[in-house]
């Protein structure tokens, strides 16, 4: 018994350090200030485009209207400022100054308080746009309020350029904080995959091997052709189950050093190949941009 709860308290121990390594280890804030440039790129660069039609998608006679949107969303919680905007004036305002704050965040100028607002803005837009709001806008939501969490704006910043003089010209400091906000886009992007891979085992078409035939001749999203696919038939089916299977077991093979490159190889096949060949470029760059956190330094493990 004495051996057995040796044995037992060996390994909670080790249990244990092992959740503090993974959680509270200094990390250098490289790869994070780079996600977010990139991300607040694509922040700006989203939001620039509802600006084509600012109105129409968010005016107070939009498509979908703020009293809409309310009732649509009455069984959640999803607080957004522009359902209370009325003036198409106070609305250009608005969509300027949330502009501005992405900028600010993807230059890395004031970024504590930047990517907070920028965290909160865009959480408005995807509650605000019922019905024009897409995985894009919530791989956005999501890196965006991961940005906010960890100290973006460590390196690769204005915020940086302006402290250098004060800091000697040292490298940016280590820190618990970035590990916890690269931590967390890795676990979520587990997640994202893993109920990703579920629902297409839900669905007849992934288990018989034609879902990616059907989403490739689908030409409302067909942006190349493709379709000379068809005289493959075993090679659409072998995409389509190795998509399903790397989605599954994304979240486990992605933390083995040995997997790891080719899990990441896959994601840039397959969320390149939705950007070129299905008419979804942001999305995947969107989701890309996200893999990156698993992209660390030999020290960081």
């Amino acid at each position: 018994m004495n051996a057995l709860a040796t044995g037992l308290r060996t390994w909670l121990v080790a249990c244990l350090q092992a959740w503090d390594r993974f959680w509270f280890t200094p990390a250098r804030p490289h790869m994070l200030a780079l996600i977010r440039i990139l991300a607040g790129g694509m922040l700006v660069y989203t939001h620039l485009v509802w600006a084509l039609d600012l109105e129409a998608f968010l005016g107070p006679y939009s498509w979908v209207t703020a009293d809409v949107t309310r009732e649509l969303n009455r069984e959640g919680y999803a607080w957004t400022y522009l359902a209370d905007v009325d003036s198409a004036s106070l609305l250009w305002v608005l969509h300027v100054l949330a502009l501005l704050v992405f900028v600010m965040l993807t230059l890395g100028l004031f970024t504590r308080i930047a990517a907070v607002a920028a965290w909160l803005i865009t959480l408005a837009y995807c509650h605000r746009l019922t019905g024009a709001l897409f995985g894009l806008d919530q791989v956005n939501a999501m890196l965006a309020m991961y940005l906010a969490i960890g100290p973006s704006g460590a390196a690769y910043s204005l915020d940086r350029w302006l402290r250098r003089g004060r800091a000697g010209g040292r490298a940016p400091d280590t820190s618990i904080g970035a590990n916890i906000a690269i931590r967390l886009i890795q676990l979520h992007l587990c997640i994202i995959y893993l109920f990703g891979g579920i629902g297409k085992m839900r669905g007849e078409l992934w288990w018989d091997g034609s879902a990616v035939w059907y989403a490739i001749a689908n030409l409302e999203y067909q942006t190349c052709d493709v379709m000379w696919l068809v005289r493959f038939p075993w090679l659409l089916a072998l995409l389509t189950h190795v998509t399903v299977f790397w989605e599954t077991f994304y979240g486990v093979l992605i933390w083995n050093r040995l997997t790891r490159p080719v899990v990441l190889l896959m994601a840039v096949c397959v969320h390149g190949g939705i950007g070129v060949a299905l008419g979804m470029p942001t999305f995947g760059l969107a989701m890309l941009i996200a893999n990156l956190a698993f992209l660390r330094t030999k020290d960081e493990g």
